[in-house]
């Protein structure tokens, strides 16, 4: 977002223009920085055969899994619904990576039908799918490294108490099962966590990757997951994506040269791909001060951004409808019927009533993690791309509210 002519712009189309085209609240991407992200990743690993599974949790919107097909890369699929979405997007089930947890065997014998590589994260399910398969198809298996590593408690999943991953210290187990099944392990995979900042961890996390790797012969990929922290605040230390890069990928191909054979290495970023690109712009309906704060009550709230009553988390806010004037302190809240805050204590121009307000760092977890809470509706969302304007979701009405409920006669 920048300032042309006295306005907020996203290539040079007005903020404003959109909220007043599109109506408030409504979701706006910016696709030109989801694809300058992709080739910042790319840049970073151009010295190894690197793949992007564009975690798909993220952002499912097909147009956005449309993008991404077109700045090629694959996906990461968590649920049967998604491989379904990115297959609908044009992916091919080859691009597709499969890593579910807690689900029943029957969903994974689904994603087996659908050709999409399956990545196993739990010893039933290793058994189970030895028994169904043996060495006919071809699998990964996730690995917990027990490495502490994110920026909440909730988005760190790598330690030793995390329920994702067969932990690390349950290799001679797995490799009992390998060989008891003739198992075909193709790809190891580990994720510690989401914002982590240092290429330290990546690379306390490569060794443990390279010393279970060294136990199977016929791998041909190795999936790092994600987990590249992005910039919330001004002045936030993030990732520096080169440094890791070029650490990640000199120790990569040491082991390649160990191991005899160039494989691939995997990434799955999410938050890192599309974060920045997104905004939430929100109408003020009404200025309340209280003895203690001024409140900004928006058009929006949990049910549309969850992140910040969720994680705690910080996202950047702007009055776009004032491009100067005096500034003041606001709690910006939404309208739901309960505790809503968006953010708290933050210096805007002086807001009243109708301006419009963007809130940053949006396009990841936002819409994807929205509901229908106190029965309201869901945002559109909109993508600019090359200098145009597209709607790639409609606002949800009262029909899509009532769409799959069934009425009894009482």
């Amino acid at each position: 977002m920048e300032i042309k002519n006295q306005r907020y712009c996203i290539q040079e189309i007005p903020l404003l223009d959109i909220a007043k085209k599109y109506g408030t609240p409504v979701y706006l991407y910016d696709g030109n920085k989801i694809l300058d992200q992709v080739e910042s990743l790319k840049k970073a690993f151009s010295g190894v055969k690197m793949k992007i599974k564009y975690a798909t949790k993220a952002l499912s919107n097909i147009s956005i899994l449309k993008l991404m097909r077109k700045a090629g890369t694959g996906v990461d699929a968590v649920s049967i619904e998604e491989i379904q979405l990115c297959l609908h997007a044009g992916f091919s089930p080859e691009e597709i990576m499969y890593t579910p947890n807690g689900v029943d065997f029957e969903e994974i014998k689904k994603a087996v039908e659908m050709g999409v590589m399956v990545n196993i994260d739990n010893i039933p399910m290793l058994e189970h799918f030895g028994t169904e398969y043996g060495h006919k198809v071809p699998l990964c298996i996730r690995l917990n490294p027990h490495i502490l590593a994110g920026g909440n408690s909730k988005i760190s999943v790598g330690h030793i108490d995390s329920k994702f991953g067969i932990s690390i210290l349950q290799l001679k187990h797995v490799l009992k099962i390998v060989q008891a099944y003739e198992l075909q392990v193709v790809g190891l995979h580990v994720h510690t966590g989401s914002d982590i900042l240092d290429a330290e961890v990546f690379l306390k996390g490569a060794e443990i990757l390279f010393d279970a790797a060294r136990e199977f012969k016929g791998l041909e990929f190795l999936d790092f997951g994600g987990g590249f922290k992005v910039g919330y605040k001004e002045g936030d230390i993030t990732t520096d994506i080169q440094e890791v890069g070029k650490k990640v990928s000199a120790a990569f191909r040491d082991f390649c040269k160990e191991y005899g054979k160039d494989l691939e290495i995997w990434f799955e970023p999410g938050k890192f791909l599309v974060s920045e690109s997104g905004y939430l712009l929100v109408k003020a309906n009404v200025v309340k001060p209280t003895p203690a704060t001024t409140f900004v009550g928006v058009d929006s709230g949990l049910n549309h951004l969850l992140r910040p009553m969720m994680y705690d988390a910080y996202h950047g806010v702007v009055n776009i409808s004032k491009l100067d004037g005096p500034e003041r302190v606001y709690t910006i809240v939404g309208y739901i019927c309960e505790t809503d805050t968006i953010a708290a204590d933050r210096k805007l121009r002086e807001v009243k009533e109708g301006d419009v307000l963007a809130i940053k760092n949006a396009g990841a977890y936002g819409y994807s993690m929205a509901s229908n809470y106190n029965s309201r509706y869901r945002p559109p969302e909109v993508l600019i791309l090359d200098g145009s304007d597209y709607l790639i979701r409609k606002r949800e009405t009262f029909e899509d509210l009532i769409r799959n409920q069934t009425v009894i006669e009482l």
